[in-house]
């Protein structure tokens, strides 16, 4: 079995299927007596996809350089659909870097940005133009039989990934026009960050170092044997906070019963009054309060046994970080979030193989 073959099989292992796996193998663990279950810890953390930092500049860029690789291949079969019309790349490209440089001077410089946007606005949208009325005349040949079966099947590929990337492009265009012609803030949730993973999401953590990361957020179960008992994948980020109820209810599935003890940081604090409610089925939660605490709270944070519940909370950023530095869940490789899921899955399992081969 070659590199390839390996990772094709690796792919065509479905998201649920991995949930399935691991949640079987949750259960053997069980069965085998060698998890318990008694204390949870959870936590979240970003698991980036593979993009490059997303400026309007360089999505334009990205959008011209696929549009004209897929119509300089459609040339190659088909040079009357095409036309006698001339690919620019190089001019672009420059008038890209040139938008770079710019970018990096200071406010007083950046002020003639509008102009060169203006001009790599205008080479993108004719591309995109280009493209579709290309991929129109082919799509008129193809039914009319004109290629041969070879040809005819390898035109239907580009002329796919031709239809993908124009309305990516459409998107990016109307975005870059917003921002940087009209001035106007867009939203995050409307931005496209990567016409390669338009479903990745901006992510501010207030990190050090990283104010911003782009991919998704993953939720991690961890048993106090350093299992991973369940995780769970965000197309959009939640707040932690409304996560708990899921979090004990998937646990009460797995282990027939609720944990003694549940330990998390300030990011799942909802309310005293949820605190409360949740130390009615749980005998110990250890979740700090956000804010200022009265007498009371600060009394019930400096408890033994709250204390010890944090200090095994921090047990799971450990987990996260060897979950990234070891079994490589940093960046994902693979293009689709269906192929991002997947990547996680395999990476709770490779993990938890390894805990249970030292227990």
């Amino acid at each position: 079995m070659d590199f390839s073959t390996l990772q094709k099989g690796y792919k065509s292992v479905d998201a649920k299927t991995w949930k399935k796996i691991n949640e079987l193998l949750g259960r053997y663990a069980i069965d085998a007596e060698l998890i318990e279950g008694s204390r949870l810890r959870v936590d979240t953390t970003a698991y980036e996809t593979n993009v490059h930092y997303p400026t309007d500049s360089s999505l334009l860029w990205d959008t011209y350089r696929v549009l004209s690789r897929s119509i300089a291949r459609v040339r190659e079969y088909d040079v009357d659909a095409v036309g006698p019309g001339r690919l620019q790349d190089r001019r672009v490209k420059r008038l890209v870097l040139r938008i770079g440089r710019q970018a990096n001077q200071t406010e007083k410089k950046r002020v003639g940005l509008k102009r060169p946007y203006q001009a790599l606005l205008g080479h993108v949208g004719h591309i995109i133009g280009w493209s579709q009325r290309v991929r129109g005349r082919c799509q008129e040949r193809l039914r009319e039989d004109a290629y041969g079966f070879e040809v005819s099947l390898i035109l239907d590929g580009i002329l796919e990934e031709m239809k993908h990337y124009e309305a990516l492009g459409m998107r990016v265009v109307d975005q870059a026009r917003r921002r940087v012609l009209e001035g106007e803030k867009v939203p995050n949730s409307e931005k496209i960050l990567s016409i390669f993973e338009p479903h990745t999401e901006l992510l501010k953590r207030g990190k050090a170092g990283k104010p911003v990361e782009f991919g998704h957020m993953v939720l991690l179960h961890e048993v106090e044997q350093q299992f991973i008992s369940n995780y769970e994948v965000f197309e959009r980020r939640p707040v932690d906070a409304s996560l708990v109820d899921g979090v004990l209810e998937q646990h009460r599935q797995l282990f027939g019963k609720l944990p003694a003890a549940l330990a998390a940081d300030k990011g799942f604090y909802e309310s005293m009054a949820k605190l409360s409610e949740l130390e009615t089925v749980i005998p110990n939660v250890s979740i700090a309060k956000k804010g200022s605490r009265s007498s009371s709270e600060i009394e019930r944070e400096h408890d033994p046994i709250f204390r010890m519940l944090q200090r095994f909370r921090a047990g799971i950023e450990g987990t996260i970080s060897v979950m990234k530095r070891v079994f490589k869940m940093w960046r994902c490789l693979y293009r689709s979030f269906r192929s991002y899921c997947s990547s996680v899955g395999s990476h709770v399992f490779a993990h938890n193989l390894v805990v249970l081969a030292r227990l």
